[in-house]
């Protein structure tokens, strides 16, 4: 499947009880990646991606949150360390579907 790339702003949140920080994904580029990467087969309809902030890149996945509404990214402590983001603040993000 071809990758497609996005680049987008959002805030950092940290989950309710847990040490874990995300970006929610914004809806219309949530759902551009739901319809180029339609859900097959088991699993909870995460797509994997690359993903960059600032000079920081790493793989991992968007998840879908049906609280929110939308795809989620795993902000990793080294990435949020390196890239000196805390809960609150705005990442920018650059977003690569596929690995």
């Amino acid at each position: 499947m071809k990758p497609w790339e996005y680049e987008f702003a959002a805030e950092v949140w940290q989950a309710p009880g847990a040490t874990w920080h995300f970006v929610a994904v914004p809806e219309p580029v949530a759902d551009d990646i739901a319809d180029r990467h339609p859900r097959t087969g088991p699993g909870f309809g995460a797509v994997p991606v690359t993903a960059s902030v600032g000079a920081t890149t790493w793989s991992t996945s968007v998840f879908p949150d049906k609280k929110r509404g939308t795809y989620i990214l795993p902000m990793k402590k080294p990435v949020l360390q390196a890239e000196e983001l805390a809960e609150g603040d705005t990442a920018h993000v650059r977003l690569r579907t596929g690995r």
